[in-house]
């Protein structure tokens, strides 16, 4: 028999993990379902220095520890688990995942995003073979040695400067003629002698035997080709939602992001969705923190009729 509870959290990131803590509060009975590590993609973050209260700044990990500790001591459950499903049937709620199924009141969204893929030949094959999506994970491997960085907001800037550590020459391939990374980012780039920028480039494939050894670029202006020589080249060209289980329950944004309100409801009733995977967030810890209390206030306002 599926295991019933007050509020289900689908994603264990600063929406869900702040959105569990309101609800451990307020004395619901409260489901936290993660399919990986809880906290996401800031686990990433070698460090945070823009969410307040931490003047030194704090590693995406240790504040994720933090964030758990604390909700759980209120009594938030976490299990480990990948949702597969949805179910909506006459006032029911469903969450099912592969090992087990739970019915709740209430659901929050808040499976976060994945990163965006180029979708180039050569980036499946050379995956762990020189093509990285995270820096901090895998730049100790490039001790030394030229690696490239394909984007241009914030992500690939940090990931740009976080390499520059590791690596003897960093190169950063942008479509567009002007980074697109907050102010204060980019003056710590363009102020690293290890960085160095293509502008209006592309990357049309990625090539190597056993590993990677070199980019086919396309300069945009002018269709020019040209070959650039890495030993490794990270992707950081945008984030996806994951959305994909959603799209024919719920109306969905063009790029797959879950229409809400203000108070973080969805079209249907009891179902709220909550930071990155939901339309017009900023894409921000702060943001998302905020969006998940937003959406556990509404939600005890729903259970309470």
């Amino acid at each position: 028999m599926p295991k019933d509870y007050d509020v289900v959290i689908i994603g264990g990131g600063p929406a869900g993990l702040t959105a569990g803590l309101y609800s451990a509060r307020d004395r619901l009975n409260s489901l936290l379902v993660e399919k990986g590590l809880v906290g996401g993609m800031i686990n990433e973050a070698e460090r945070i220095d823009n969410y307040p209260g931490f003047p030194e700044g704090i590693s995406g990990t240790e504040l994720t520890r933090l964030m758990h500790e604390q909700a759980t001591k209120y009594g938030l459950e976490t299990i480990y688990a990948d949702v597969t499903a949805l179910k909506i049937k006459r006032g029911s709620r469903a969450v099912r995942t592969a090992q087990d199924s739970f019915t709740a009141r209430a659901v929050i969204i808040a499976g976060g995003s994945e990163r965006q893929k180029l979708g180039i030949p050569g980036e499946k094959e050379f995956t762990g073979k020189g093509v990285s999506y995270c820096a901090t994970c895998d730049a100790p491997f490039f001790s030394g040695k030229t690696v490239a960085i394909v984007g241009g907001g914030n992500a690939a800037i940090y990931e740009a400067l976080h390499l520059a550590k590791f690596a003897d020459k960093v190169i950063v391939v942008h479509r567009r003629d002007q980074l697109r990374a907050t102010a204060i980012i980019q003056e710590k780039a363009f102020a690293e002698s290890k960085i160095e920028f293509r502008w209006n480039t592309v990357v049309q494939a990625i090539e190597g035997n056993n590993l990677v050894e070199k980019l086919r670029l396309r300069q945009v202006t002018d269709d020019k080709p040209s070959i650039l020589k890495v030993d490794g080249v990270f992707l950081a060209i945008g984030l996806k939602p994951n959305t994909g289980y959603l799209k024919d329950i719920l109306p969905l944004g063009k790029l797959g992001h879950i229409i809400t309100n203000e108070r973080m409801e969805t079209i249907i009733p009891g179902i709220f969705a909550a930071g990155d995977i939901r339309s017009q967030s900023i894409r921000q810890i702060v943001s998302a923190a905020g969006d998940g209390a937003t959406a556990a206030f509404y939600v005890k306002k729903f259970i309470e009729g």
